[in-house]
């Protein structure tokens, strides 16, 4: 998505990528071998599984840095735990992607309300929003004018049901796509 993402949910999603590196070097070298990332990972991940204490913690952020920077590697890397392990760090990564992406609308809405508010505006229902057209992009399903809406109404009362309304749309539809994406596989 191409939302600006702060620094706390850069640290966030780092977390949770030194949580897949962790699990991935605790996997026998047989499935080392196997994972779908480039030879050098497969490599560290390969010699980490000797290394004891605070080298072993050098290791695993080296290795979540290399991801990190190539971020290529990383999603075939989580689908690969999924089958693996079950789909626990998946489904924990997706919910923060869709957390993320509600708290980015409802932050958008807010400062737009704000901004009319110091014009002495009222800021309209229908109100254009750069982070509800990457929504609508990444999921084509989704009521755009219910989303909106819903951001709208939470920027004027600030009722968390909105919130939690939204919350339930955006995982509603990723959980659809995910779904359609099976689909394509087993065809």
């Amino acid at each position: 998505m191409d939302i600006p993402i702060s620094r706390s949910e850069q640290k966030r999603r780092l977390k949770e990528l030194e949580k897949l590196v962790e699990e991935l070097s605790r996997l026998p070298e047989a499935l080392i071998d196997s994972l779908p990332c480039s030879d050098e990972i497969s490599d560290l991940l390969r010699r980490i599984s000797s290394v004891k204490g605070g080298a072993r913690k050098r290791e695993l952020k080296y290795i979540t840095k290399l991801l990190k920077n190539d971020p290529d590697d990383i999603e075939p890397l989580y689908l690969f735990m999924a089958k693996k392990r079950g789909t626990s760090l998946q489904d924990k990564k997706e919910l923060h992607e869709i957390e993320y992406i509600r708290d980015s609308l409802l932050n958008e809405a807010i400062e737009q309300r704000n901004r009319a508010r110091e014009n002495q505006e009222e800021l309209e229902e229908n109100w254009p929003s750069q982070v509800l057209e990457e929504v609508i992009r990444q999921y084509p399903e989704v009521d755009r004018v219910l989303l909106g809406r819903l951001a709208w109404m939470f920027a004027r009362t600030r009722n968390r049901k909105h919130s939690r309304e939204i919350f339930r749309i955006l995982r509603a539809a990723q959980e659809q796509k995910r779904f359609a994406q099976a689909q394509e596989i087993k065809h």
